[in-house]
């Protein structure tokens, strides 16, 4: 039996200059990198360094004015603060290449069965604005370029951060063929929602009980009901009880059953899935970045599966 390549791309090389208070972990994503190929989990030659997005691409989902000015470093004050981040040229590049590592995964998951970008998720960036560290949409990028290349019909966004994905849920709204479930904390952030396909809301303090009843009450039905034919997973670890922004009480231990649940769920319906990272801001934030390996250690285990079951194995 010859399991499939698990293949991540990485946006971590392009340096982001932050002030040392700044909030944002920007750490995480190398620190994931290295401890998933320390495990072996990835292996060096399966993660490939992304490129810079195309500016097509960008414009295949945003506005035209929004891209330029987002680049050129254009914004406003206001545009400024709703970002949450400093503009400068590596911002820009980093945010062109988590949109290029979505792409180029969700291309290679359609091919292998998973594959991941160890950035990205960015669901809070709308068509003209971007948000709470979310210069471009990734998530709507890919699906738009998949769906131009004939490659998917009807994209499933599947969508655990604990801050509802908004700007996926508007840049999609009123769209049949593409399924967007956030399942999220009910009073965080975003103060003010648009509207998901379905929206699942969590009260604050809701452990790992809560999240998973709410997942096995939705998730199966909503796949079903949709029918899809590829997902995008934004599996966000916000919800871990260490993170500083999250309000939701999950162990790793609940964590890593999300993990298992979510990918047997796509495994028996035979769906191709991509990894995106979404939220996680752990103090310290190695606790985050343990929990994002989880969710890496499972995609793995389902490549595992998916080889046995096309080899006829039990």
């Amino acid at each position: 039996m010859t399991t499939a390549p698990l293949l991540a791309w990485t946006s971590d090389h392009i340096t982001l200059p932050l002030p040392p208070s700044h909030p944002f972990p920007i750490e995480k994503y190398r620190m994931l990198r290295e401890q998933l190929t320390a495990e072996g989990v990835l292996r060096d030659e399966h993660v490939t360094r992304s490129d810079e997005a195309p500016i097509e691409w960008l414009c295949a989902v945003h506005d035209e004015g929004w891209v330029r000015r987002a680049l050129e470093g254009a914004l406003d004050a206001a545009e400024v603060r709703k970002l949450g981040l400093p503009w400068s040229p590596q911002l820009a590049s980093r945010a062109r290449a988590a949109v290029f590592g979505t792409v180029q995964a969700a291309r290679a998951a359609l091919v292998h069965g998973v594959a991941g970008n160890l950035a990205g998720g960015t669901h809070h960036a709308y068509r003209d604005r971007g948000e709470a560290y979310c210069l471009f949409n990734d998530l709507a990028v890919a699906i738009t370029l998949l769906r131009a290349e004939g490659r998917v019909k009807r994209p499933f966004v599947l969508d655990l951060d604990v801050h509802q994905g908004n700007g996926t849920a508007a840049i999609f709204a009123g769209r049949p063929d593409v399924f967007t479930y956030s399942l999220h904390a009910r009073h965080n952030y975003p103060m003010r929602k648009d509207t998901s396909t379905l929206d699942v809301e969590l009260d604050d303090g809701a452990g790992d009980d809560e999240v998973l009843a709410a997942l096995d009450a939705t998730v199966p039905a909503a796949l079903d009901r949709h029918a899809p034919d590829f997902v995008l997973y934004q599996s966000g670890v916000d919800a871990l009880h260490t993170d500083r922004l999250g309000r939701l009480r999950m162990t790793y231990e609940g964590l890593a059953e999300r993990e298992r649940r979510v990918f047997g769920w796509l495994e028996r319906r035979g769906l191709s899935v991509v990894l995106t990272m979404g939220g996680g801001y752990g103090r310290p934030i190695e606790t985050s970045v343990e929990a994002s390996a989880q969710v890496w250690r499972e995609a793995r285990a389902s490549l595992a599966r998916r080889s046995r079951m096309a080899d006829g194995i039990a």
